[in-house]
Parts: structure tokens; C-alpha cells; sequence
């Protein structure tokens, strides 16, 4: 994947720190996302990724240093909190979806409550994105009828149906049965395809290779190398990156 150099900076991270108690769960991150980039965020288990990218919309709070979402700072007093990260689209490991609501229900729900968009575009925009995803034929069926997979693929029509200038994604697919990975991985790749903005905790090592402008490795809380796919995947720089690719490939 690729992108112009001269892409403005969407997320900027400075000096990030995040402790539990005594626990460091984040130190001293500085780093950035330049709009329509793809960063995949791996490593460790426990290095602190999840944390990392729930920090991006505030799930998680840190205690020192800031970090910017399209030049706001987003931990200042001032944000309100709900209507930003209401435009930050977010796919979890758990689909969470509302089990009572249909599938077209669940995606058309926030647009019509938070956006106040108009009740037939909504339900349009939604079968358009469900469409999108591949799961036209479900709009009417409950989340309990479908496949891990397909849920996590209306988790993503769901959050596109915000219009979000950038998706983040906690690691869409460790829920899911083998097979099933796939069909979810194809839509994120479409996404990046078509220049969306994407931060990704996966474990999916052939996603990172195919997909990232940017990988970025985490080890204890920091982020200890970044570089491009082939840079990372061909000749990883630190002894810890290099063990982490070495431990996967003998997996």
C-alpha cells in the first residue's frame, strides 16, 4: 500500500504515558498516522497495544503527554467526549452487537440518533454498506442468526455508517474460527484499498505484510521499532522484534 509523503498528519501521539497502579502500560509513546495510512500495531502479548489504540478514542485515559486527532487534542477538558468518538469508527475483538435490533437496526441506530439523519437515507447508507461487506441478503435477520464472521463484518458496516475519517481496529479477529478470518480481513482490505485511515492490532502477520504503509512493534509499553512491511518482515533492527518473528514463524 501506498500514499503521498505529503499526507497531512491524523493522529499524533506525544510522550504518551498510561499506568495501572504501578503498573506502565504505556511509556513515553510519541508517533503518528498520516491520513489515509494503515499502521498495524503488533507484538507481545501484553506490550500494550490494545491499550495504545483505546487510547485514540478514549476508552482508556492516559495521565501524561497528549495526543491530537486531526489537530484537537482529544484528552483536553474541553472535548465532549461522546460526539467525538461517535466519529471514530471502532471494531472490537467481541462484535457487540444489539442482539434484539436486526442487523440493518444495529448499523442504522447510531446515524439516526447521534446524526439525526434522516430515517430513509440512513436505511439506504445502511444497505449500501452491508452491501459492501457482502451481507446485503441479512439485512433482516438478527445478529444470533449469523457466523462470528458475518458479525464482524456489520461490526464494521456499523461503524462505517458514521462516515469516520478513520477506523481502528482491536484485533477484529481473535474471536473468530479460522475460517472464518478471511471474509473479515478481505473487507479491512478493501478499506485500505480505498484510502481509509487505519490503526490495527492484529495478530495477522500476512495482513501486515500486504496491507500496512506502517508497522509498528510493542514491547513492554513502548514501541521499540517501526518501519515498513518489508523493512520490519525482511530485517528487523532490535533483538526483541527479531525474537517475536522468529517465535511466529516457528509457530
Amino acid at each position: 500500500m501506498t500514499h503521498a509523503p505529503s499526507a497531512p498528519t491524523l493522529i499524533t501521539f506525544e510522550g504518551v504515558n498510561k499506568w495501572y497502579g504501578n503498573y506502565h502500560a504505556l511509556a513515553d509513546i510519541t508517533a503518528s498516522v498520516t491520513k489515509g495510512e494503515v499502521v498495524v500495531i503488533c507484538g507481545p502479548s501484553g506490550s500494550g497495544k490494545s491499550t495504545l489504540i483505546r487510547t485514540v478514542n478514549r476508552l482508556e485515559e492516559i495521565q501524561k503527554g497528549s495526543i491530537r486527532f486531526d489537530g484537537k487534542d482529544i484528552h483536553s477538558r474541553s472535548m465532549d467526549i461522546n460526539k467525538f468518538r461517535s466519529h471514530i469508527g471502532f471494531v472490537f475483538q467481541s462484535f457487540n452487537l444489539f442482539p434484539h435490533l436486526t442487523v440493518l437496526d444495529n448499523i442504522t441506530l447510531a446515524p439516526l440518533n447521534v446524526l439525526r439523519r434522516d430515517r430513509h437515507a440512513a436505511r439506504e447508507r445502511g444497505m449500501e454498506l452491508l452491501d459492501r461487506v457482502g451481507l446485503a441478503s441479512k439485512a433482516e435477520a438478527y445478529p444470533g442468526q449469523l457466523s462470528g464472521g458475518q458479525q464482524q463484518r456489520v461490526a464494521i458496516a456499523r461503524a462505517l455508517a458514521m462516515d469516520p475519517p478513520a477506523m481502528l481496529f482491536d484485533e477484529p479477529t481473535s474471536a473468530l474460527d479460522p475460517e472464518m478470518v478471511g471474509e473479515v480481513l478481505q473487507v479491512m482490505k478493501s478499506l485500505a484499498r480505498d484510502g481509509m485511515s487505519m490503526m490495527c492490532v492484529t495478530h495477522e502477520m500476512n495482513f501486515a505484510r500486504e496491507v500496512a504503509d506502517s508497522v509498528w512493534f510493542m514491547d513492554e509499553g513502548r514501541i521499540v521499532e517501526t518501519g515498513t512491511p518489508e523493512a520490519f518482515f525482511g530485517n528487523p533492527s532490535t533483538p526483541r522484534a527479531q525474537k517475536f518473528l522468529a517465535d511466529l514463524s516457528s509457530h
